[in-house]
């Protein structure tokens, strides 16, 4: 009898544990607030990083297919590709860093658009490979069929050549968005108030880490999931168009 006591004392002394631990990380003082502020800044950057990513990301893999198709805009392909080359060599968190501590250092700037500079820089240079590659899976002979018709370049690409690419490059620039929104958590190396920086502060207050970056991982795991669901929705919806 004496040994089941013992089992249940044990299992009850484990939950409240576990339930003092959630108290003290995220109710106690209101320390769900900075689980809130970091998971609205983490998504402010990556919407607005994303746009962009996908902005800077066409012009460039435009400019780059213009040159590689009709020899034009050279100048403009040395400097895009110098700048994916950059971008894609050095790391994100190091970027950052730059942005941050050398080229903004005079600057009295608010932290989290220094992130979303940062961040979209980053993305445009992955984004404009993906675009490039899309475009380069369309038939060259389509390009050819609408430039013979009296189409300019930019009306081909627009109407023809685009729409297809979107297509076949959607899966990895759904990929590619999931990793920045990732990547946002670098943004705590400069004090952006985002999720790994909330779950840091809350630790460092309590000296429990576990509901801290348990919860942290389950939002991240919960945007990864329906942003990877979406991307699925709308892959759907564009091959049934298409069809």
């Amino acid at each position: 009898m004496n040994s089941y006591m013992a089992f249940f004392d044990k299992i009850f002394g484990f939950f409240k544990n576990i339930g003092t631990s959630f108290y003290d990380s995220v109710i106690y003082d209101n320390r769900y607030e900075y689980i809130f502020e970091g998971l609205f800044n983490t998504i402010l950057i990556a919407f607005f990083a994303v746009i962009i990513g996908i902005i800077l990301g066409v012009v460039i893999a435009l400019i780059r297919h213009n040159h590689d198709t009709n020899g034009k805009m050279r100048l403009g392909n040395k400097i895009c590709s110098l700048y994916v080359n950059i971008i894609r060599g050095t790391p994100v968190l190091l970027q950052l860093m730059i942005i941050y501590y050398v080229i903004f250092r005079t600057v009295n700037i608010n932290i989290v658009i220094v992130g979303v500079l940062a961040f979209g820089l980053n993305s445009a240079a992955y984004v404009s490979e993906i675009i490039r590659a899309g475009i380069n899976s369309v038939d060259k002979g389509q390009m050819e069929a609408g430039l013979s018709l009296g189409l300019s370049y930019h009306k081909v690409m627009r109407y023809i050549i685009l729409p297809q690419a979107i297509l076949n490059i959607l899966p990895a620039l759904g990929n590619e968005f999931i990793t920045l929104l990732k990547e946002t958590s670098a943004g705590a190396y400069i004090g952006i108030m985002e999720l790994t920086k909330a779950s840091d502060i809350i630790a460092s207050r309590t000296y429990d880490y576990f509901f801290p970056l348990i919860i942290t991982a389950v939002i991240y795991l919960i945007m990864t999931i329906g942003l990877s669901k979406l991307v699925n929705v709308m892959e759907r919806r564009l091959a049934n168009a298409r069809g």
